[in-house]
């Protein structure tokens, strides 16, 4: 079936190339860009189609701005290309890059130009390996967002705790905290969620586990993967009850119902009172509402066993489809991370940190300016994240971003990496280790759902 599948595979992706390159030979075609984003949210397509405007007017060319979401994307992106009808821009995280290169879907001229002219420099180079497969990018990095660990300080002087560094420090934080109006933490569980593969990919990274060893072959079964794996269960352990997701956990530490909390880095607009559909609910916060944002500290890397920094993270990447009208896109590209990049972070800033820092002459003009771009998502009390966290707090977010680790991104495991985090393999084998299973038979569950990911990817 596996090999059924890669020829089927294989019959398409001639088709594809065949098409694509029938699409555009000469790097131009008529009538208006195309721009594929996945913030579809009508402020947010509002604002991107403000600087496409600004785009337009600077240059003459035409940007249709079209929402849709990632899973969307991949498929409108297969069926496109058939048909001879790509999009010129596509925002588009890693694992899509990686596909899409594999398919051999993405022109790989066009990113290389930009970086060049842009400056490799003014680049994280972090963010840059994780599109860089095969020796250049085939996909250049805009912004974007990491899985922090947020937690109430108060609570922590309290109980005399320091600021947690590593993920042991973590998981005995919270047994610590764990009290009976109070739990000690709260992170995804939900058994196959999106959610729970973030969290497991965060915390096994921070755990010095790595996806694969240095052969290509499946390391989940190592002694790293499973300590790991026995932290998670802990702090699992002092969650609070029941399967956890992305609204759960969010919910639950907004009402002060756990002392830490593992998310994106767009809860800080949240914990500050800036997201009216999502406002802080503590006891403290009917007085205060700003009381979380005060009482709270994250951290954004944590400390692996051989002391290097780990820290999940997402980046959102500018892709140019083959097919394309080249010469249009790699100005459009250009000028969403020049002259229109802070009002393309501006679309949410507290979760799209900048992957250009800043510019030849000014390497941390973006980064600075970044900090001061209006958060939340009520123009009434958009406000930026400096006005609400002290400057050290603002800078960590910001610098330790640029430090961003995933598992396979950039290197050749790069489509077995994504498949396994689309499929939320990992998450689906988490069940039995909330259940007080042994670490080391989860992780052998775990690592027999990756050996077959693997084996139908590579």
């Amino acid at each position: 079936m596996a090999a059924l599948t890669r020829a089927v595979c294989a019959a398409l992706c001639a088709a594809l190339l065949l098409s694509a390159g029938c699409r555009a030979q000469d790097g131009e075609r008529d009538g208006a860009l195309v721009f594929w984003t996945p913030h579809v949210t009508p402020d947010r397509l509002a604002q991107q189609e403000a600087t496409a405007r600004a785009f337009t007017e600077e240059t003459g060319i035409e940007v249709e701005v079209v929402p849709m979401a990632a899973e969307d994307q991949n498929q409108s992106m297969v069926s496109g290309a058939v048909g001879g009808n790509v999009p010129d821009v596509v925002l588009i995280a890693p694992d899509q890059a990686a596909a899409w290169h594999a398919q051999g879907l993405l022109d790989t001229e066009v990113p290389a130009e930009v970086v060049e002219s842009l400056g490799p420099a003014t680049f994280s180079g972090r963010a840059m390996d994780m599109v860089t497969p095969d020796g250049g990018p085939v996909a250049v990095p805009s912004d974007g967002w990491g899985q922090v660990l947020v937690y109430r300080t108060d609570l922590f002087e309290e109980a005399g705790l320091e600021p947690p560094e590593t993920l042991a420090d973590v998981a005995q934080a919270a047994e610590v905290l764990d009290t009976e109006g109070r739990a000690g933490i709260v992170l995804g569980t939900a058994p196959g969620a999106p959610f729970t593969t973030q969290t497991l990919e965060a915390v096994l990274l921070a755990g010095g586990c790595e996806l694969v060893d240095r052969t290509g072959a499946v390391a989940l079964e190592s002694p790293r993967c499973v300590g790991a794996l026995e932290k998670y269960a802990r702090m699992a352990g002092a969650s609070v009850a029941g399967d956890q997701d992305v609204e759960t956990t969010r919910a639950a530490y907004l009402a002060g119902e756990a002392a830490m909390l593992f998310w994106g880095s767009h809860i800080f607009d949240e914990l500050a009172g800036l997201a009216p559909d999502f406002p802080p609910t503590c006891d403290e916060c009917a007085d205060d509402p700003a009381f979380l944002a005060e009482n709270s500290a994250a951290v954004g890397a944590l400390r692996t066993p051989t002391g290097a920094a780990a820290q999940y993270g997402l980046t959102l990447n500018l892709g140019v489809p083959r097919g394309a009208d080249t010469a249009s896109a790699r100005r459009f590209v250009e000028y969403l991370l020049g002259p229109g990049y802070l009002e393309l972070l501006g679309v949410s800033p507290e979760g799209r940190i900048p992957m250009r820092t800043g510019t030849a002459d000014d390497p941390e003009a973006y980064t600075r300016a970044w900090a001061d771009l209006p958060a939340g998502e009520d123009d009434a009390t958009r406000a930026p994240l400096s006005e609400h966290y002290d400057e050290a707090t603002v800078r960590g977010i910001a610098e330790s971003a640029q430090g961003f680790r995933r598992w396979g991104f950039g290197t050749e495991h790069a489509a077995f990496a994504g498949a396994l985090a689309s499929q939320n393999t990992l998450a689906q084998e988490v069940g039995p280790l909330l259940d007080g299973a042994a670490p080391a038979d989860v992780a052998r569950a775990m690592a027999d759902g990756a050996r077959a990911v693997q084996a139908d990817v590579e």
